[in-house]
């Protein structure tokens, strides 16, 4: 088990701000867990307890609309902290989460992060600052399902995995999603997806390997956006 003092990955989170002392009783009381792909860290509706720290591997996070179909909200990467808004709210999960490759996280007990809220300042804001940053992409969120078409989230969807995500050996997207989940990502039917993916590989902005895309022309895309 890896000491949460010593883990480079809580730099990219709010666990920076705690005390090495905070850190080191943390490390005592967290449980390391490998998630396999698809399986799910927790659903919409569960009481989380806790606090994930993503060590590697990513998840999608996502809501059930009335129309049955999971709209999904953010993508969950190495470095974030997952659960922190239930947490500091005291209510159940207001979405679900599932592997989308194995993941490594570690999970930390509610009352050990409420008990360094209460009494690091400095962790609190951090905490105010990182919910701060998702209510701000909400916001975008909200005003690209509004104002932009299919097609130009589509092709966004696409520039964020090229800028964010590696590519393997061959180019190709390192993170693999299904037709479904891009779908998902932009709010539409995953035959609207399917037929603008395939308009995309005509124009040349993209190629396709069964799952896997590859970015060609990322001007393009920008144009289309």
């Amino acid at each position: 088990m890896g000491k949460c003092e010593q883990c480079i990955i809580r730099q990219f989170n709010t666990l920076r701000a705690l005390t090495k002392e905070e850190l080191i009783r943390i490390s005592g009381c967290k449980t390391d867990r490998i998630v396999k792909k698809g399986e799910v860290l927790f659903r919409e509706g569960e009481t989380i307890n806790g606090v994930f720290c993503i060590k590697d591997g990513i998840c999608k996070v996502s809501k059930l609309s009335e129309n049955g179909r999971d709209q999904i909200v953010k993508l969950i990467t190495k470095g974030d902290l997952l659960g922190q808004r239930s947490l500091v709210s005291d209510e159940s999960a207001n979405l679900t989460a599932v592997a989308l490759d194995q993941m490594e996280v570690c999970f930390i007990p509610k009352h050990e992060i409420i008990s360094d809220l209460k009494k690091n300042p400095n962790f609190t804001m951090e905490v105010l600052k990182d919910m701060a940053k998702d209510l701000k992409e909400a916001d975008d969120f909200i005003v690209d399902m509004a104002q932009k078409s299919v097609k130009q989230r589509l092709a966004e969807t696409l520039l964020y995995l090229n800028d964010n995500f590696d590519v393997d050996d061959n180019g190709y997207l390192s993170l693999t999603l299904s037709r479904e989940d891009y779908a998902n990502i932009v709010g539409t039917a995953t035959e609207s997806a399917i037929r603008i993916l395939s308009q995309f590989k005509k124009e040349g902005f993209i190629s396709t390997s069964g799952k896997q895309i590859k970015i060609e022309d990322v001007r393009g895309l920008r144009q289309v956006v």
